[in-house]
């Protein structure tokens, strides 16, 4: 039988950033945020990337989703560049694959209703002629009601608001989600409802799931493998029962004693 291509390819990549000039006519230093990282996510598979604050794991999750190019290696989704597509091309590819960030209030407009807000990937890949059928199916699908589309984001708990982001983040129906600490800001019991609810989502719609997370324990249950980063390289990466049982760098047992998971 012969294997599917990934739906995400990510082959060493590489992004720095010039920094501002400490002294007059001195060169300008240079952050290495990431350094030769490579992934690969198939479809309806999870991979988690995992590492503290500062090992490149957001910046990885912005080139994924070209935000930004990197400087090295290079990113296929679908066998196609995000970075070397027009900007309408772009915006079409867009639709395969969305985002959820680690606030759930700060991503959502105070002051537009939830309708609003969940429709708006629709409208960034003029995609509008359903938008009402798709919005309600959306909301439908993360466990509220399409009448909740009316309400406005402070009438909802974190945990609900966090839903509405997912339901955003699957209007369009893609094949890939990027999760960015996604319940990193959520009560420890709503936490392991959100994470039941992208399983769910997964197990339905068939989704590949890239989810960054400072925290081993979160990324335990969810992910098939896992990748560990450390200053904006890989340190570790294989299946998820392997890297938990038996890892192999120091920094990984370090993070999984901090986690409580061995």
């Amino acid at each position: 039988m012969t294997t599917p291509p990934p739906l995400l390819q990510v082959s060493a990549v590489t992004r720095r950033y010039r920094l501002p000039r400490q002294r007059l006519l001195a060169p300008a230093p240079v952050l290495t945020a990431v350094e030769d990282v490579s992934l690969s996510i198939a479809p309806g598979e999870t991979l988690g990337v995992v590492g503290e604050s500062g090992s490149g794991k957001s910046t990885l999750a912005r080139m994924v989703m070209a935000f930004e190019a990197p400087d090295a290696g290079s990113i296929r989704f679908r066998g196609s560049d995000p970075n070397a597509l027009p900007r309408k091309a772009l915006r079409s590819l867009r639709r395969e694959f969305q985002m959820v960030f680690q606030d759930p209030f700060g991503s959502l407009d105070p002051r537009r209703r939830i309708g609003w807000s969940v429709a708006e990937p629709l409208r960034a890949a003029q995609a509008t002629d359903q938008t009402g059928p798709r919005v309600a199916e959306a909301l439908e699908q993360v466990g509220l009601h399409p009448r909740d589309a009316e309400r406005f984001p402070h009438e909802f708990s974190g945990g609900q608001r966090q839903r509405i982001a997912i339901a955003r983040a699957i209007v369009t129906r893609p094949a890939l989600l990027v999760a960015d600490e996604a319940v990193s800001a959520l009560d420890v019991s709503v936490q392991a409802q959100i994470l039941n609810l992208l399983m769910d989502l997964q197990e339905e719609l068939g989704l590949g799931i890239l989810f960054i997370s400072h925290d081993l324990a979160v990324v335990a249950s969810l992910c098939d493998s896992l990748l560990v980063m450390r200053h904006g390289r890989t340190v570790e990466a294989g299946p998820t029962d392997r890297v938990l049982s038996a890892p192999e760098s120091d920094y990984t047992k370090t993070l999984l004693k901090a986690a409580g998971v061995t």
